[in-house]
C-alpha cells in the first residue's frame, strides 16, 4: 500500500490526501447522527491540538521550504516568505469581512433559516480552500527535492488539516440540526464543506509543478494563510473554554508532534 502511494504521481499524492482531509470532514458532520450536543471541552482540545501542529506544518512544511527555494532561485528568501503569507492572510481576512457583511445581512427581518445555513456553510468552505491549496503545494513542492519539503512532512500536514476538519465538519452539521433540517440534509450540508479540498489540492500541485517560480510564494501564501486561521479561529475558540491551560498545553503538543515528525521522519 505504501509502495503503492509512494508510486504515485505527486498531484494524485496531493488529491488523496485531500481526499482524507474531506473524509474527516465527513466524520465530523456525521457526529450528527449520534449526538445533540458534543463536549466542549473535547472539541475546543481537538481544535488546540490542530493549531499547534498546523503552526509547526506552517513553518517546517511550508515557510523554511518557501526561503530555501527563494534563495535556491537568486531571490531574497525573507521578502518572498513576508509578500506570500502577508497575501494569504489577506485572503482570509477577505474572506471574513465579507462573511461579516453577510452575515450583518442575515440578521435582517426578513432573512430565513435557509439563508442563516448558507452562512454557516460558507463561512467553513472559504477557510478550506487555501486549506487544499497547502497540502497541494506541500506535495507539489516534492517534485524539487528540497531539504523542508519530504513526504512525511507533507503527510503530517494532511493530518493536522484533517483534525481540525473534524470538528468543523461538527461545527456545521449540529448547528444545521437545529435550524430545522434533518439528520441526512444536515449531514451533507457538514460535509460538503470539505469537498473543495480535493480540487484546491490538484490546483496547489499543479501549480507549484508547471510554474517553479510560483513555487516559494505559494508555499508562503499557504502559510500565511494556515496562520491566520490558527491565531482568528482555532486558538480563540479553544480559549474560550474554562480550562485554558489544558488548552495551551494541547496546542504545545501538537505543534511538538508535528515538529517531532517532521524532523525525525524527515
Amino acid at each position: 500500500m505504501l509502495n503503492w502511494f509512494l508510486n504515485l504521481s505527486y498531484p494524485e499524492m496531493a488529491f488523496l490526501a485531500t481526499i482524507f482531509t474531506w473524509f474527516v470532514t465527513m466524520l465530523g458532520a456525521a457526529v450528527v447522527f449520534f449526538f445533540r450536543k458534543v463536549n466542549k471541552t473535547v472539541m475546543d482540545a481537538m481544535l488546540g491540538f490542530a493549531a499547534g501542529v498546523m503552526i509547526a506544518a506552517a513553518f517546517f512544511s511550508l515557510l523554511a521550504p518557501s526561503i530555501e527555494m527563494a534563495q535556491n532561485l537568486n531571490l531574497t528568501g525573507w521578502i518572498v516568505a513576508s509578500i506570500g503569507v502577508i497575501l494569504g492572510a489577506i485572503l482570509l481576512f477577505s474572506g471574513d469581512k465579507i462573511f461579516d457583511k453577510l452575515e450583518q445581512k442575515k440578521n435582517g427581518k426578513n432573512t430565513s433559516s435557509f439563508k442563516r445555513c448558507l452562512m454557516l456553510i460558507f463561512s467553513i468552505t472559504l477557510h478550506n480552500i487555501p486549506e487544499g491549496l497547502a497540502v497541494g503545494v506541500a506535495f507539489g513542492s516534492l517534485a524539487y527535492n528540497l531539504d523542508g519539503a519530504t513526504i512525511s512532512s507533507a503527510c503530517m500536514l494532511a493530518l493536522g488539516i484533517g483534525l481540525q476538519n473534524f470538528p468543523e465538519g461538527m461545527s456545521i452539521s449540529l448547528p444545521l440540526r437545529r435550524e430545522g433540517l434533518s439528520r441526512k440534509k444536515s449531514f451533507f450540508y457538514g460535509q460538503l464543506s470539505g469537498i473543495v479540498e480535493p480540487i484546491s489540492g490538484i490546483i496547489g500541485a499543479i501549480l507549484v509543478i508547471k510554474v517553479r517560480t510560483l513555487l516559494p510564494y505559494l508555499l508562503a501564501f499557504a502559510a500565511g494563510a494556515m496562520i491566520y486561521v490558527v491565531v482568528e479561529e482555532l486558538i480563540p475558540e479553544s480559549q474560550t473554554n474554562k480550562k485554558k491551560d489544558f488548552m495551551a498545553f494541547c496546542t504545545l503538543i501538537g505543534f511538538v508532534i508535528m515538529m517531532v515528525m517532521d524532523l525525525a521522519l524527515g
